[in-house]
């Protein structure tokens, strides 16, 4: 069997299982649901060998990993609320609430238009707290490469971000 056909068996017969797994930790079963979808998307369009075995141990750790970022983006946009709240440019109304959602989609959007590297070195970063020697050799590249994509990439969400605020 190869491996499209194994994950494709595991999603049928598991999937219920997963999003259980990811709703008790996050307490929201739809976003659960977008997560797991997520992970086997994922894990189709990815070239990695697995086997019936090592299925299991990989999509329970990607689960969890998946969790940990859903918690840091999370965490990013209440900071963000937390500001508006104490800002004099919000009023502490649901539009100051609704603004920070704005602008956590316009976040993504800009992370979703970086080339690959560039956004791994930036996710990497701001919701995984590294410092760039950190990232340079977690992803084996040279120190002064991923601090010009870190560059790029803050000065490109940035500009994305003030055409929404």
């Amino acid at each position: 069997m190869n491996s499209r056909t194994i994950i494709a068996n595991y999603y049928q017969n598991h999937c219920d299982e997963i999003v259980h797994f990811v709703a008790m930790r996050i307490q929201d079963r739809a976003e659960a649901q977008d997560i797991v979808q997520d992970l086997f998307l994922r894990l189709l369009s990815s070239q990695l060998m697995v086997t019936e075995q090592t299925l299991p141990c990989l999509i329970y750790t990607m689960a969890r990993n998946m969790v940990a970022d859903y918690f840091r983006r999370r965490h990013v946009l209440e900071e963000y609320e937390h500001y508006l709240r104490r800002s004099d440019l919000a009023d502490n109304s649901v539009e100051s609430v609704f603004s920070a959602r704005q602008v956590m989609e316009r976040m993504e959007f800009s992370l979703a238009r970086l080339p690959e590297a560039y956004r791994k070195v930036y996710c990497l970063h701001i919701y995984g707290g590294m410092k760039v020697r950190e990232i340079s050799q977690e992803l084996n590249e040279n120190y002064k490469r991923v601090e010009h994509q870190l560059g790029v990439a803050r000065k490109t969400v940035r500009q994305h971000l003030k055409v929404c605020v």
